[in-house]
């Protein structure tokens, strides 16, 4: 899907529509999950500081994420997919490997290239959004082509023409090849997928280590035997001990949780497999138990790199009562490459994420509980209908009323303790299958009235202007 939180959110806000919109947190410590096109023309991306994006785009429009949308919206899409193989292999929200040749969907390029259209269509009618396909005899083919053809578009890669492709694209164009690992080889002369298969699978692994330089080398030479798994048995790798008598030392249980992480990483690299989500479990010495989990950018099985995430989970545990039982688990399994491994382990911020890996660590940012109503907000007015919150502060909430299916809409302004507003679901993107009543927006209000809704320097600049506590204008 093409910038599909941020697309998601123009498809139900007509008044966004062709403008530049970032999705993400809008806390000070906030980073953006999304960012629309016409943002991204200003250098936005996601796992940018929210506060630096909104020096680079102040007019744009800055919501919070709407995660039981974009769910319903990826479920419309998953099934869709569902309905032209029964392989199937979700990456994300927004993203999936289909097997086209297992469901009878295809069986040349021909086909293929029908299949993809079709699919194309499908989307936008049930979705009212654009996708955009790549077709391969491979998995990681496929992701380079879908990446070619955004946004909105379709791009087939013949057979036999792979290499010829691959040969002059830059390393980062290959899974797994981030900031950091792309600036290690460029340091080792090494900028062109050409260049990388030249190298030689032995100078590889002396560069990146054998699991990394391996799977690189073979990508290189366009080799990609990967199947596409509808379901894996196993949806996690954990390890756990309990202590016959509690742990008190700080430093050792420091040590207890680095020993279970390489336990952990050895059972998973027995596995062939990789994961995305650390997670570290502490029974205390009163019984209760604490679980904490970190969403890196990118699977992985690199010991150092989950050594690092489960050291971070227990920094804040109070373990001085003591501790009876310590576990180390690795879930969003994965049985390829990782996604960094030199970034990895960086501090958070220092490379783009992906945009479900973002919006995961969005929604642990929550704000905080006195803020009632938050940028982006669905609402309804016992008088007004449907709308969406656009600002707030100083004691008032500005909403915007309009629907999916309207015209843009008026713009009025409420106490943020008006009995007449209370927060909505979101409405359906799609016309036939909306249930509720759109309707015009009436030509008075009671409370203030803040004119016509008319937005300068065509971002959205009401929402960056008027955040929550922040005062600013209408």
């Amino acid at each position: 899907m093409d910038a599909f939180f941020a697309s998601v959110e123009q498809a139900s806000k007509p008044s966004l529509r062709g403008k530049a919109v970032v999705v993400g947190g809008l806390g000070p410590r906030g980073v953006a999950a999304t960012a629309s096109y016409e943002a991204r023309v200003f250098g936005v991306h996601s796992a940018m500081p929210m506060a630096q994006a909104r020096r680079l785009a102040p007019n744009a429009a800055y919501l919070v994420p709407r995660f039981t949308l974009y769910r319903s919206v990826s479920e419309q899409v998953m099934a869709l997919l569902r309905e032209l193989s029964p392989l199937v292999e979700p990456l994300s929200l927004d993203e999936a490997f289909v097997d086209l040749e297992a469901g009878g969907a295809a069986w040349d390029e021909e086909s293929a290239r029908r299949a993809g259209e079709k699919l194309r269509a499908d989307i936008r009618a049930v979705t009212g959004l654009t996708g955009s396909v790549g077709l391969a005899a491979s998995k990681m083919l496929a992701k380079i082509a879908s990446e070619q053809a955004k946004p909105d578009g379709l791009v087939l890669i013949e057979p036999g023409t792979e290499r010829a492709l691959l040969g002059p694209m830059p390393v980062r164009t290959l899974p797994g090849v981030g900031p950091a690992t792309g600036d290690h080889l460029r340091r080792a002369g090494i900028s062109t997928v050409q260049e990388l298969a030249e190298a030689g699978e032995d100078e590889l692994v002396r560069l990146l280590g054998k699991a990394h330089g391996h799977a690189l080398y073979a990508m290189a030479l366009a080799r990609d035997e990967r199947p596409v798994v509808a379901e894996r048995e196993t949806k996690s790798v954990s390890v756990e001990d309990t202590y016959d008598v509690d742990i008190h030392d700080r430093l050792r249980v420091g040590l207890e949780v680095q020993r279970l992480a390489d336990r952990c990483v050895r059972r998973l690299r027995d596995a062939g497999l990789s994961g995305r989500t650390i997670v570290l479990k502490v029974r205390r010495y009163d019984f209760s138990t604490l679980t904490r989990s970190e969403t890196l950018r990118g699977p992985t099985d690199d010991p150092a790199v989950i050594r690092e995430a489960a050291a971070r989970l227990l920094d804040p545990v109070d373990t001085t009562g003591g501790v009876r039982l310590l576990g180390v688990g690795v879930s969003g399994l994965a049985d390829y490459t990782q996604e960094d491994l030199f970034a990895q382990a960086m501090p958070a911020g220092a490379v783009e994420a992906p945009e479900e890996a973002v919006a995961e660590a969005v929604a642990e940012r929550a704000e905080p509980v006195e803020r009632q109503w938050r940028a982006g907000q669905d609402v309804r007015h016992a008088e007004y209908g449907p709308g969406w919150v656009q600002g707030s502060g100083l004691g008032r909430v500005t909403v915007r009323f309009e629907t999916p299916q309207s015209e843009p809409g008026r713009v009025r302004t409420f106490f943020v303790d008006d009995p007449a507003l209370e927060s909505a679901e979101p409405l359906p993107l799609v016309a036939d299958l909306a249930h509720a009543p759109t309707g015009p927006a009436p030509e008075t209000v009671r409370g203030s009235d803040v004119g016509d809704g008319s937005e300068e320097g065509g971002g959205g600049s009401g929402v960056g202007d008027q955040l929550e506590g922040a005062g600013g204008r209408t």
